[in-house]
């Protein structure tokens, strides 16, 4: 059996009206020396049950979290707990196997699924209008600077090296092909010390940012206001429980990682990428967007709304080129976070807070490790240690601990340590006293 779609008769009709009498000729404008000659260094292939057991072999090599190590690792995953209600209702397969929402007749309920999701995501970050989701968080920050640079006319960005470093490579990736004129704004003690003067199209900014410090979100939209700019914000979801939403400080377009809310840890996907903005920048908003009408019998019905602002219909007038959206992670998101209610958002980011304070407290008393940065924290924190951070990480995993994430030169070589509603006093202590054995 094989997997080619095309049939011989198919094959043998192609290749006569091109007048070739094999597929061997159709290669012969590639040069013999660019051709490989013995075939493939390969070794044989392996029985069913050998490669399973290979696999089997793979697995057992991996250390999972929850399971032999205590979560303490974060830089945009972290180890939340996730209520059974998300996956009894979110995946049920009329949402699992559910797809393109563009016959509202008979998708009205991933519809208002998809509506409801946005609402909440507006609560949140204190905007007018959210899209229906985007693939991750760094994609959302791509669309948002694409979204101010077409709004203000304006080629430079201006963005904080506190914005997580991943979603600054893919911003570079992607300005690569716009022509975006990237420039990093260094942290001082931890937070961003921007310019006073300039002409950007966007100011960037994350907060909490990549190394859990509160930015001062207000000062950064003054700025935006002054020098004629779009702020972008970059935030957290779980610090809506404590914070003040991005919108109400001055953002334009807020843009986060929903993971905290429905989705695991999961080997790094599938995540959720959320994206909100002010009502005056809706015709330039990328993605999915769900609004609700009525029906011809006048009860209330759900589509998918300005369509033509998309580029699968605008084409070179589109400020995205993205029409489509996570639906299962956005209704895993939306579940989760129903749940909680507000109530329990705010016992949650409160239950990280206080860990976070207890922690950080617990490691800068062992003797050599120091703060990286002064600034506020919430539920994640850099420290310096007498020992480098990778091999703390790796000594620490010897003693059952995922210690956190090592950071690179650019932010000194620190530890970056997240603490989650589910680590316990007892954890924190034990993680504690295996660092402080770890660094001596």
């Amino acid at each position: 059996m094989h997997f080619v779609p095309h049939t011989d008769a198919e094959i043998a009709d192609m290749l006569a009206s091109m007048g070739l009498s094999s597929l061997d000729e159709l290669f012969d404008a590639v040069p013999a020396a660019l051709r490989l000659a013995g075939g493939l260094d390969l070794e044989p292939g392996l029985a069913e049950a050998d490669v399973a057991g290979r696999f089997d072999d793979y697995a057992a090599a991996n250390r999972p979290v929850g399971r032999s190590l205590v979560c303490f690792a974060g830089a945009g995953a972290y180890d939340h707990d996730i209520p059974s209600v998300v996956g009894r209702l979110a995946y049920r397969s009329e949402f699992v196997t559910a797809y393109t929402p563009y016959q509202p007749e008979v998708a009205q309920g991933v519809l208002q699924a998809l509506f409801e999701y946005q609402t909440l995501v507006c609560r949140l970050f204190g905007t007018d209008v959210a899209n229906a989701s985007l693939y991750d968080g760094a994609s959302a920050t791509v669309e948002a600077v694409n979204l101010a640079v077409a709004a203000t006319g304006r080629q430079e960005v201006w963005v904080s090296r506190g914005l997580h470093p991943h979603w600054r490579q893919v911003l570079a990736t992607m300005a690569v092909g716009t022509g975006h004129q990237l420039v990093d704004v260094a942290l001082d003690d931890g937070l961003t010390n921007w310019p006073v003067d300039g002409a950007p199209g966007a100011i960037v900014v994350q907060s909490p940012n990549h190394l859990g410090c509160l930015e001062d979100v207000g000062a950064a939209g003054e700025l935006a206001r002054r020098l004629g700019a779009l702020l972008v914000v970059a935030t957290d979801p779980v610090s809506a429980g404590l914070l003040k939403s991005p919108g109400s400080l001055g953002a334009d377009v807020v843009v986060g990682e929903g993971q905290p809310f429905g989705a695991s840890l999961s080997l790094g996907g599938p995540y959720l990428g959320l994206f909100a903005c002010r009502r005056e920048h809706v015709r330039r908003l990328p993605g999915r967007l769900v609004g609700e009408t009525v029906d011809t019998e006048g009860r209330r019905a759900y589509v998918t709304t300005l369509r033509t602002r998309e580029q699968d219909i605008r084409r070179e007038k589109a400020s995205s080129n993205v029409c489509t959206n996570q639906t299962l992670m956005a209704v895993a998101f939306l579940v989760h976070l129903s749940w909680l209610g507000t109530s329990g958002l705010r016992e949650l980011a409160l239950r990280c807070a206080r860990g976070t304070r207890y922690c950080r407290e617990a490691l800068l008393a062992i003797d050599g490790v120091e703060p990286l940065a002064g600034a506020p924290v919430l539920r994640e924190f850099a420290v310096r240690t007498p020992v480098p951070a990778d091999v703390v990480v790796a000594r620490m995993a010897e003693e059952g601990f995922l210690a956190g994430v090592a950071l690179g030169e650019e932010y000194d070589a620190g530890l970056l340590v997240a603490v989650t509603e589910k680590r316990t006093k007892a954890e924190i202590d034990a993680f504690a006293g295996a660092l402080e054995k770890v660094v001596r």
